[in-house]
């Protein structure tokens, strides 16, 4: 996990429209930016509809919401769709951005190690700077805590 202080490094992803997203894009106002494993899965979609029901209050407060996963733009559309997520998810299916921001781990699933995305959210504030890292999130209480540090 990247530390709190540190430049975020940036990043240009397809989001689930295909439209190119940056972070500079984002200067001037904080970005919370998650890391979630898997599409339509409980725990993401528990977390991601945890900040969707939190975005109006985000955004009052001055903030965005950017989901990162190694989905497809196809599969980001879809679980868009079906949960009516109003804010930007990211599709980064090169793991390049996941590795820069150091959350690309080895995971254990039924005794079986393999390599996957450990759920961290980071609060980049309006220069771009890293300041909250929360790693090994629970995905029902992401979205309030990280309201909570706007």
């Amino acid at each position: 996990m990247l530390e709190v202080g540190t430049k975020a490094p940036a990043f240009t992803l397809p989001d689930q429209n295909g439209k190119e997203h940056s972070l500079s894009d984002y200067l001037g106002q904080k970005v919370i930016l998650y890391f979630y494993p898997k599409d339509n899965t409980a725990g993401c979609t528990k977390q991601a509809c945890g900040f969707a029901d939190r975005y109006p209050e985000i955004r009052e407060k001055g903030a965005v919401v950017l989901g990162v996963s190694k989905d497809s733009v196809k599969s980001h559309k879809k679980f868009e769709e079906k949960y009516g997520l109003p804010f930007t998810l990211l599709s980064d299916e090169n793991v390049e951005v996941i590795q820069a921001y150091d959350v690309w781990k080895e995971k254990t699933l039924y005794g079986k190690k393999h390599m996957g995305v450990v759920r961290t959210t980071y609060l980049i504030d309006e220069n771009g700077v890293i300041i909250q890292a929360k790693g090994k999130v629970k995905p029902a209480e992401n979205a309030a805590e990280m309201l909570g540090e706007l």
